[in-house]
């Protein structure tokens, strides 16, 4: 298929969100479930609703099952998404949420999902090209599947790259230090992603932003380390900056960095400054903090999130935000 929306997400190992709310969750102990919603999800999802939510147009292809894809099909029906996903044998996997209001806890127990065979890869290689005319982004999300090798996202970004498309990366583990190499535009590890590719800790901002401009040599143009209520540090070569988020309340964990990855797309998409875009993006993860399931509050009340995200300009000679 071929959509001229400008943006395409790609999610290798959807989900089915399954949130339960569970008040004073107890390990061991029977517990009931006060009330319970399950979303279509996976990162590259998320991050296709999200833009949608945020009125741009957007494409998304990966890996579905076939026995459980309908509940995909209507999300990306009632947002206008372009559905160009390949379906596989199987159901895609479902990732439990126990949600605990009362002690603030989010417990994750996550199932695997479907393998996948030679013949789904190329399938999903052909459908990523079928984009490739109608759309100038794409944003590649998530785990791998079993069956694909962690050398995958590097393949795709190389291919992607070199019909002159603009890339963005969110991994982590071995498909991350294998795609290093191909240089995406664009990369958000969260800080414990980057301390797993690095093998080291990062103690302080002053740590983060050096490894971050690691990254940077070799040939990504930005860096996005989310830090979760310390915020998230946006570094590029010639400028760096540490976006902080007001307190709100948090109905969900699930699908903020997806909204960080939206946010900054669609700023970079709209020409905005390093700073405008760290506070849409920054405002978008807050959005998502406030919803459950992939979605967002109105644009307005994203757009009133950006006037009280805080920015700092980080400087190397005192890495300021120690």
């Amino acid at each position: 298929m071929t959509a001229s929306t400008g943006i395409a997400t790609v999610t290798l190992n959807a989900a089915i969100d399954q949130s339960v709310a569970i008040p004073d969750f107890a390990v061991g102990e029977v517990n009931r479930v006060e009330w319970e919603q399950a979303d279509p999800g996976g990162k590259g999802v998320n991050v296709a609703s999200f833009l949608a939510d945020l009125g741009l147009g957007v494409a998304a292809t990966g890996f579905l099952g076939r026995e459980n894809s309908a509940v995909f099909e209507n999300l990306f029906a009632q947002k206008g998404i372009a559905d160009g996903f390949v379906r596989v044998p199987g159901k895609t996997r479902v990732n439990v949420k126990i949600i605990d209001e009362v002690q603030h806890r989010i417990t994750e127990i996550n199932f695997p999902g479907p393998c996948v065979t030679a013949e789904d890869l190329g399938a999903l290689r052909q459908a990523i090209m079928a984009l490739v005319p109608g759309n100038q982004w794409f944003v590649l999300s998530g785990s791998l599947p079993g069956g694909a090798p962690h050398g995958l996202y590097a393949e795709l970004i190389g291919t992607l790259k070199a019909a002159g498309k603009q890339v963005v990366l969110d991994t982590s583990g071995e498909p991350l230090r294998e795609a290093i190499g191909a240089a995406p535009l664009l990369m958000k590890p969260n800080i414990a992603e980057l301390e797993e590719l690095l093998g080291v800790s990062l103690p302080s901002h002053t740590a983060v932003v050096n490894a971050a401009r690691a990254l940077l040599r070799k040939g990504i143009q930005c860096v996005v380390v989310s830090m979760g209520k310390q915020g998230a540090l946006f570094v590029e070569e010639h400028e760096c900056l540490l976006a902080v988020p007001p307190e709100v309340q948090v109905k969900s964990t699930v699908g903020a960095g997806d909204g960080m990855v939206a946010g900054l797309v669609a700023g970079r998409i709209r020409g905005l400054s390093l700073a405008d875009c760290a506070r849409l993006a920054t405002a978008t993860a807050i959005g998502a903090l406030t919803q459950l399931g992939p979605r967002l509050p109105t644009v307005h009340t994203v757009e009133s999130f950006m006037q009280r995200v805080t920015i700092r300009r980080v400087t190397d000679r005192h890495a300021a935000c120690d």
